[in-house]
């Protein structure tokens, strides 16, 4: 026989999947998805900027790099 604690608290077992399904699925969605793309891409982009600001390139190079890297990283 159950007291009437273990009854009580029966709700919080489907409240604890539930939470727990949700939190994975954010978890697979920031990894897989474009949170870490984004964060490669706009480091990708100071360098790129650093190195044109340095003089290292051209304006022309420049441009095509910042290309490749939109056109890789989408």
């Amino acid at each position: 026989m159950m007291n009437s604690v273990g009854i009580g608290l029966f709700w919080i077992w489907p409240l604890l999947v539930i939470v727990g399904v949700a939190l994975l699925g954010y978890t697979i969605a920031r990894t897989w998805g474009g949170g870490a793309r984004t964060e490669h891409r706009d480091a990708a982009r100071r360098v790129l900027d650093e190195r044109f600001a340095r003089g290292e390139i051209d304006e022309q190079e420049y441009h095509r790099r910042r290309s490749v890297l939109e056109d890789r990283l989408r």
